[in-house]
């Protein structure tokens, strides 16, 4: 399979709940690259890299969070980075 890469926000409770610490965690779990950061506006903006499936999982683990509550999702997909080797949390 061929890498992706998507730009991803997420909107609803998913400041002060643990969401980059899962994002993170997922990402690297699944071999994904990428960041993750809190948006001004109470969102959270990543953008994610890695194989489908990989992709997929991560989404799944990340709407399984214990206190994240995802009331939408907007993606887009992006130009795959080749040199990216990390998931980052940026502050």
């Amino acid at each position: 399979m061929s890498k992706i890469r998507m730009s991803v926000v997420f909107f609803g409770d998913v400041q002060g709940v643990g969401f980059r610490y899962t994002a993170n965690y997922a990402a690297q779990r699944y071999g994904l690259t990428g960041w993750v950061h809190n948006e001004f506006d109470g969102s959270e903006a990543c953008e994610v890299q890695g194989e489908p499936e990989g992709i997929d999982r991560w989404f799944q683990t990340i709407q399984s969070g214990r206190f994240i509550q995802i009331d939408r999702i907007e993606k887009r997909e992006l130009t795959v980075l080749e040199d990216e080797r990390s998931f980052q949390v940026w502050y």
